[in-house]
């Protein structure tokens, strides 16, 4: 078992398992070893792959996942939507949303939510030197740790889907499990209105998925209650991301 994922007091976390043949399709496996966790991290596991898209596929549940900054009314407005249904998200967390907004952040871990490290300043962090890129996490991680009191499971780079090699070696040095990837990307962050986010989700949706979303558009928080309705008519349940890998 992964030490450190009911580490958060009340959010009820599912422990994840550990272990390669729970997340044996869609991912990247450069090969690195375990690498020892920083103070209050999740400690890696030496099988699990690096870059996470999606989960089993036999899994009747999928995680939506929120790029975390923007107006804290719309993100409070999503997070009334998503208790309403029952179901559970997990945010990707920006730093600097974390320090400006830590009351909304802690809103989401008090109800049952997840949070991941989504970097400081959501910068283009491939395109960043190696101190930089590394910085950028290692900031959002100290961040993390200070409202939660852990750096949490998962690490998403900004601004690209696929982490480099480099950048997922140092998310391992900071102790995280995996960068979570997604198979479905709503593509909600160019507010073409709440039908076709719907639409393009239900579309592309599967048992297991990882979904692409973001706080901070209105569209995306008008799209909840058909897209969870559509979610549930075809028996899929939204979880947290580490409730989905540990299922």
């Amino acid at each position: 078992m992964l030490a450190g994922v009911a580490g958060l007091a009340g959010v009820g976390f599912c422990a994840a398992c550990g272990g390669s043949s729970r997340h044996s399709a869609n991912v990247r496996t450069p090969g690195h070893g375990s690498v020892a966790a920083a103070a209050g991290a999740v400690r890696p596991v030496r099988s699990q792959p690096e870059e996470i898209a999606h989960g089993v596929r036999t899994a009747r549940a999928v995680a939506l996942t929120f790029h975390g900054s923007g107006d804290p009314a719309l993100a409070r407005r999503l997070l009334r939507e998503v208790d309403a249904a029952g179901a559970r998200v997990t945010v990707m967390a920006v730093g600097r949303w974390l320090d400006e907004e830590p009351g909304t952040a802690r809103a989401f871990l008090d109800n049952g939510h997840e949070l991941g490290n989504h970097t400081q300043n959501h910068r283009d962090i491939d395109a960043m030197s190696e101190a930089d890129s590394h910085a950028e996490i290692a900031r959002c991680a100290e961040r993390l740790k200070r409202l939660t009191g852990t750096a949490g499971v998962w690490f998403r780079p900004s601004q690209t889907r696929h982490a480099s090699r480099r950048v997922r070696a140092q998310a391992a040095t900071l102790g995280y499990r995996g960068c979570l990837s997604y198979d479905v990307d709503s593509l909600d962050f160019t507010d073409p209105g709440a039908p076709a986010i719907t639409r393009k989700v239900l579309r592309e949706v599967r048992g297991g998925s990882v979904v692409s979303m973001h706080l901070g558009h209105s569209g995306t928080v008008e799209a909840l209650p058909v897209l969870l309705d559509g979610l549930r008519s075809r028996g899929l349940r939204a979880v947290t991301a580490s409730e989905l890998m540990g299922a």
